[in-house]
């Protein structure tokens, strides 16, 4: 056979594809990764068979879930690993994902699957939405996504479903991903699953700590250049803080500064930004005396490093503040936004206090008239 047939090989069922793909390379395959690609749905198989070959010897493809059941000694002779049961069933998710770490080389690829919260709102809903889905979905999301992350109740919770039916968002996952040494390559909804595609880049790492509190401090830089932390509601997926420069990456920036079309967003995020919600536990850095109540933005190192050299300069002049010029200014695009801390600062520098006082009533009324919106 000079070529592949993948017509022919749908028309005649999922199993032949793989008998012709190993023919067509002359592969002998395993039988256990045999019986494994047989049981996979023929838009599965094309999904994977993008990136890597998977009857080649080098490719492993398992259906495990425990870190206990990959063996380094196992992949001696291996560049790559596509484990096709889904990732809720697993106890231990970094564990298993730092094992998978040390069992591939550097630039090993790893493709996966799970079912994520947003597939299991689809499907518990589904097209019909009657007050009974609602209520059983929002029942299913406390047991399975809520209970796993309370520090007591999450104990109760492992010991009697053993983690398989955790719920996990798409962040959260892509989130712990990169927190154990991947980098993301590509990730799609397949089947009704959802696939990523991840490559080896380094070690796992262990310098931050998530935080699954809906209460939780955000390293930023503050004046003269010291990192604080600045308290707020969480509006975003545990993990979220890993995939920052992947969603800039992925997406830039919106008009108000912030990674735009931002998946790591989680709907209740939404809303407690919608009415600047998120932003009340700030008020604890203002009493400790790291923020002001207005005030250049509190940003992150990477965001920092992205401004111009001159910005960088007068920022750390300054304390950070709840209320940013650019809502005083009304001017929320990004240019707009560094353009308000220039003038902002400038006028601080000139005039003292009596700018934040200015700036604190012009936010008030650009806000209660509606001029401006969170974001």
């Amino acid at each position: 056979m000079n070529s592949l047939s993948t017509n022919a090989s749908v028309s005649l069922g999922s199993n032949v594809i793989y008998e012709e793909v190993g023919a067509h390379l002359n592969i002998s395959l395993d039988p256990d990764k045999k019986q494994l690609l047989k049981n996979l749905d023929i838009s599965e198989y094309e999904y994977i068979s993008r990136h890597l070959i998977p009857e080649r010897a080098s490719t492993k493809v398992k259906q495990v879930n425990n870190a206990s059941e990959l063996n380094i000694s196992e992949f001696s002779k291996s560049t790559s690993l596509i484990n096709l049961s889904l990732i809720n069933k697993s106890r231990y998710i970094n564990q298993f994902l730092i094992q998978v770490n040390k069992c591939l080389p550097d630039a090993g690829i790893f493709i996966g699957c799970l079912e994520t919260v947003e597939q299991k709102y689809q499907n518990t809903l589904g097209k019909k939405r009657s007050i009974f889905n609602l209520l059983y979905w929002l029942y299913c999301f406390i047991v399975h996504r809520v209970f796993p992350k309370m520090l007591y109740i999450q104990k109760l919770y492992f010991f009697l479903t053993q983690g398989k039916f955790r719920w996990i968002s798409q962040a959260e996952i892509l989130g712990r991903l990169v927190s154990c040494g991947f980098e993301i390559i590509e990730f799609s909804v397949v089947n009704n699953k959802f696939y990523f595609v991840v490559m080896k880049v380094s070690e796992p790492d262990s310098s931050k700590k998530p935080s699954f509190m809906p209460f939780f401090p955000m390293n930023r830089v503050g004046k003269n250049g010291k990192m604080i932390k600045v308290y707020k509601l969480r509006t975003m997926h545990p993990y979220s803080e890993y995939l920052q420069s992947f969603v800039v990456k992925l997406n830039g920036y919106n008009e108000y500064g912030k990674p735009a079309d931002d998946f790591r967003l989680a709907i209740w995020g939404k809303f407690y930004r919608k009415y600047w919600l998120d932003e009340l536990p700030q008020f604890i850095n203002v009493f400790k005396g790291e923020l002001g109540l207005v005030g250049v933005r509190p940003l992150s190192m990477t965001r920092f490093k992205e401004l111009p050299e001159d910005v960088q300069k007068m920022r750390i002049k300054f304390k950070p503040g709840c209320i940013p010029p650019y809502v005083s200014l009304n001017m929320p695009d990004e240019n707009g936004n560094i353009e308000a801390e220039r003038i902002y600062m400038k006028e601080r520098l000139e005039n003292g206090f009596t700018t934040d006082i200015k700036y604190f009533f012009l936010a008030l009324f650009n806000i209660l008239s509606g001029k401006i919106k969170s974001s």
